[in-house]
């Protein structure tokens, strides 16, 4: 099966691996069938090990990668300099989207929504701010294929399945933790699941276009790496980590924290 996918182009290979990301999404959104509510607490737990997760992937799986290629390639010591310019417009850019489009984060009132104004409701608003946030992590996806097609020594087929895992893992929790509370808002199950498990469709065509940029366009490849961990860590201290920390649950999701950074870091390590 592994040498089957191997031999796919990386963009196929970076498609399916988004379709994977989707689909757990999809198995945690479907929880709400089951539930009618999802405990603070351990949506508080969930939140800090996605952090973790993601913090670890940026680093382990996108701005190692990112400066090793630039050493690899004649940046002498300047090797920093795609890598930082890349991370800083991943965060500004994650920074104009969120103040942009219009979104409400899990827990807030309806007056707390973010972005331009608009008469949008309160599902629709939780959506989009999951939404928002799952485009880098498909992006990380896919340049991470992307950069093992070049032949990037740090970025290996390995490392790339081992970061989709890593997102997989942290998108269980994160699918229920937005069907549930849209189901809250008064939404029927089906609509809560179809909200849930529609808002990691963006993580597919991420992936997609991670991919097709870096096979097009392979001079981006270290600052296209970077800016997907810019990306990914806006994500986490904008959003994750507030939101993890403000239920009176911070001591338990600062270790949800430490566990999901230690387990990605281990996956990454020891399989990649």
């Amino acid at each position: 099966m592994l040498d089957w996918f191997i031999t796919l182009h990386p963009v196929i290979q970076a498609t399916l691996a988004g379709v994977f990301t989707w689909a757990v999404t999809a198995l945690g959104a479907s929880l709400v069938f089951l539930f009618n509510e999802v405990n603070q607490k351990l949506l508080d737990i969930m939140n800090g090990f996605a952090a973790g997760v993601m913090i670890a992937a940026s680093f382990w799986s996108l701005l190692a990668p990112a400066i090793e290629h630039a050493e690899n390639n004649g940046y002498g010591v300047w090797s920093f300099v795609p890598a930082l310019v890349g991370f800083i417009v991943g965060g500004i850019f994650l920074r104009i989207i969120d103040a942009i489009i219009p979104h409400l984060h899990i827990g807030d009132d309806r007056d707390d929504a973010e972005g331009v104004d608009t008469n949008l409701s309160s599902t629709t608003l939780l959506f989009l701010a999951v939404t928002i946030h799952n485009f880098p992590e498909g992006l990380s996806v896919g340049v991470a294929f992307g950069a093992a097609a070049l032949g990037v020594e740090s970025a290996t087929i390995a490392s790339a399945l081992v970061l989709t895992l890593g997102i997989a893992l942290q998108n269980f929790p994160e699918g229920s933790a937005l069907s549930m509370p849209i189901r809250a808002t008064g939404a029927s199950k089906g609509r809560a699941f179809n909200l849930g498990q529609a808002s990691a469709l963006v993580e597919i065509i991420g992936a997609a276009l991670g991919a097709w940029l870096i096979s097009e366009v392979t001079v981006i490849l270290p600052y296209a790496l970077a800016f997907a961990a810019g990306a990914m860590i806006f994500v986490c201290v904008e959003e994750l980590i507030p939101e993890s920390q403000t239920n009176g649950n911070k001591d338990i999701a600062t270790l949800a924290l430490l566990f999901g950074f230690a387990l990605m870091m281990t996956m990454d390590v020891a399989l990649g």
